[in-house]
């Protein structure tokens, strides 16, 4: 019978118009025939007693049935009815090898977890968007006009059609599922035979489709496959086919996650059907819950590793390894001397963002391999964690463990090579003493940690401990706590600085800048706690709070008859929140604003910790109806093409060119062409540190269009901006001749 059947295939390809019986005579009858002859077969073999060969010969039975019918009775007619009772042949095929797929895996349903289920409706969705997509112009022509019979029946093929092949694709990414081993019969036959069906609808929603081309063998090469695919099951009996496992079982739902993702961006592009659409995001929120599992299980795994004493990325002992092993030393060597020293990578993370985190891997591998063969077999090297190294140097004093600093530091400090790039890195190490500046692990690491944050700071390279370092620490963490204080306390405060338009004197915006109403230091500046803000997680808070009295008193001089733009400063962290336009909207929103009383300040050094991301928060920001401004402007190093890239509206030109204007040639040229850039651009210049009336007229000058400064007014709070406001005349400004108070 297997025989049979590929002999049917053989025939198909050599039928030159198509199988159809009114061109192919007694050859196309064979052709048509032969499946519904060797499913039966089959069946009969099997005496009935497996429920999809049976379901799968009735699906082809009907569907033969209803090809014979349309063959014969209307191969001579010019105008063919529709609906006519071929089609009742037609559409039983698909509910009986629906039922036939539903039966194959019914009793092995249960047993699946949820991994398999989300990979199956993974697979299912992304294979339904897109057949979609194809459909679309097929749905929309049927369902144009009244409701009616012929209506219901021109739809039921594609939508079967796609719930086909989204059954099959379930069923596919289903790893966990046993369906046979010639599964990839039925597999090839289903599709085939579907997208023969689909093809067909679109012809003839087009106009093009033509009787008897090889298109028409399409249908039959599809049911000879399925009855090929009865034909060994029914002799091979229950055969197991093994799971899928590994990268394999990936392949159909990472497949259907890019079909859903490609087929969204499509949306962008052109007009797209709702049911597409709806399928696709479907597809991605089941990749999404996908990947959460995935992850958790990831997580679990890494669990296991940190059990063991090695790190898996260099080789090297880690944290555990260090752990276990430095006091046993420490133990050992008594009352010799020895040193712990800490290294830090300096700006590890450009790496990982600039080059990729695979290009940051080979980095530490290298790193590591470097720092193992400089050290004494007697020396224990560890990676902690991430870009970070410890080192124990036995029978070690102050200058010998500063002498090894230095080497380690020149030693990374020579190019390493990745993926043909030269690559340079530096290091900040922090040195602890043993016994005299700790007598244990815990102890040293600590002291270590500070001293190496101080040669950060301080751009050393390396660092001894010192009582300075204790006490620059004890004051971070007093710092921190007294700053969970203040944002309960509400003692971050809002300052406001003038912006003022040199065409014509008015002051048409602010700067909200952010105070602390220290109970016991005074106001202080940001410069002295932002760090430890940022440091510690902090910064979401601060901003919602300086945003939120910023806009309170937009929306109060609003309320006054005065409305005036509020400029906010976000860090790089804020700019990388993605519930940040969600929150701005919000906030603006309940106070009645318009977004344009909004300005959002960013520098260039935030773009570039990630571009994309960056873009795509910003555009978000943008589309809200928010001013997105670049501070600091000209003080960073990336290129300029982000002033295209990127949705800005405004450059604000750091204070440094304004300073050096006045005495050098070369960095007025600076500010008068950056204006014309800008301008060209289409964006408003805003001039920061004006602070003499020269520098306030040569700005003008060059048609700079805003500017702010101590010359003009200091950051002051809204009341005594209010009386500035109140007591000052645009002609002193237009024209100043003394320094604004």
């Amino acid at each position: 019978m297997c025989l049979a059947a590929g002999s049917d295939v053989v025939a198909l390809l050599l039928l030159q118009d198509g199988y159809m019986i009114a061109t192919s005579g007694v050859l196309g009858i064979l052709v048509v025939i032969t499946p519904p002859i060797v499913c039966w077969t089959a069946v009969l073999r099997t005496s009935f007693s497996r429920p999809p060969l049976v379901l799968a010969a009735a699906a082809v039975t009907c569907f033969t049935a209803g090809n014979l019918y349309y063959a014969l009775v209307f191969a001579d007619d010019e105008v063919i009815p529709f609906p006519s009772l071929a089609d009742v042949g037609y559409l039983l095929f698909y509910p009986l090898i629906l039922a036939t797929l539903a039966t194959l895996v019914r009793h092995q349903l249960r047993r699946l977890g949820w991994t398999i289920w989300l990979d199956s409706a993974l697979g299912s969705l992304g294979a339904a968007s897109v057949l979609a997509v194809v459909l679309s112009p097929v749905l929309e022509t049927a369902t144009k006009g009244p409701v009616s019979l012929a209506t219901a029946v021109a739809l039921a093929p594609p939508v079967s059609d796609l719930l086909l092949l989204a059954a099959v694709a379930g069923i596919a990414a289903s790893h966990g599922l046993d369906v046979g081993r010639t599964w990839l019969l039925l597999v090839a036959g289903l599709v085939i035979f579907a997208a023969t069906d689909v093809t067909y609808a679109i012809q003839v929603t087009a106009g093009t489709y033509a009787w008897g081309t090889p298109l028409d063998a399409g249908w039959a090469v599809g049911l000879t496959l399925v009855a090929i695919w009865v034909e060994g099951v029914s002799r091979a009996g229950a055969t197991p086919r093994r799971p899928s496992t590994g990268h394999a079982a990936l392949l159909v739902p990472a497949a259907a996650t890019a079909a859903g993702m490609g087929v969204l961006l499509l949306g962008t592009r052109m007009e797209m059907s709702a049911l597409a659409i709806a399928l696709a995001g479907a597809t991605l929120l089941a990749a999404v819950a996908r990947m959460q599992i995935a992850y958790r299980q990831l997580v679990r795994m890494a669990d296991l590793r940190v059990e063991t004493r090695t790190d898996d990325l260099t080789g090297l002992p880690n944290r555990r390894a260090l752990y276990a092993d430095v006091p046993v030393r420490l133990a050992a060597i008594g009352t010799h001397q020895a040193a712990l020293l800490l290294l830090d990578l300096d700006r590890f993370k450009e790496v990982n963002d600039s080059l990729g985190h695979h290009v940051g891997d080979r980095l530490l591998i290298q790193v590591g391999t470097r720092l193992a063969g400089h050290l004494r077999e007697t020396d224990l090297l560890a990676r902690l964690g991430g870009d970070e190294f410890a080192i124990l140097l036995d029978d070690t004093n102050r200058e010998q463990a500063v002498a090894v600093a230095t080497g380690l530091r020149a030693l990374l400090a020579e190019p390493f090579t990745l993926e043909g790039i030269s690559l340079r890195t530096d290091v900040s190490i922090g040195i602890a003493l043993f016994p005299e500046q700790g007598n244990d692990l815990s102890e040293l690491l600590r002291r270590a940690d500070m001293a190496m944050y101080g040669a950060k700071a301080g751009r050393a390279g390396h660092r001894v401990f010192t009582g300075a370092d204790d006490t620059r620490s004890d004051a971070r963490l007093r710092t921190l706590d007294e700053l969970r204080t203040a944002l309960e306390n509400d003692e971050l405060v809002v300052h406001y600085q003038p912006k003022i338009h040199l065409a014509s004197g008015d002051v048409r915006g602010v700067e909200a800048l952010v105070r602390w109403d220290h109970p016991r230091r005074g106001l202080l500046f940001p410069d002295t706690f932002l760090d430890v803000v940022e440091e510690a997680g902090l910064m979401y808070d601060v901003t919602q709070r300086v945003l939120g009295q910023a806009l309170d008193q937009a929306a109060e001089w609003q309320s006054q008859g005065r409305p005036l733009t509020v400029a906010v400063n976000l860090s790089a962290t804020s700019l990388m929140d993605s519930e940040l336009p969600n929150l701005v909207a919000a906030m603006i929103a309940a106070r009645h604003l318009s977004p344009s009383a909004l300005v959002l300040e960013i520098t260039e050094q935030s773009l570039m910790v990630d571009r994309d991301r960056a873009r795509a928060i910003l555009s978000r920001l943008r589309d809200t109806g928010v001013t997105i401004a670049v501070d600091d402007f000209g003080t960073g190093y990336s290129s300029l093409a982000y002033l295209r890239d990127l949705p800005i509206d405004e450059l604000k030109l750091d204070r440094s060119f304004i300073f050096s204007m006045a005495d050098d040639a070369r960095a007025a040229a600076l500010v008068e062409s950056t204006i014309a850039l800008a301008h060209s651009l289409d964006l408003c210049m805003v001039a920061e540190g004006v602070e003499s009336r020269a520098a306030y007229n040569e700005l003008a000058r060059y048609g700079c269009d805003q500017a702010q400064g101590y010359y003009l007014a200091r950051p002051v709070p809204a009341v005594e901006l209010d009386l500035w406001l109140l007591e000052r005349r645009p002609a002193r400004i237009a024209a100043p001749s003394e320094p604004a108070r």
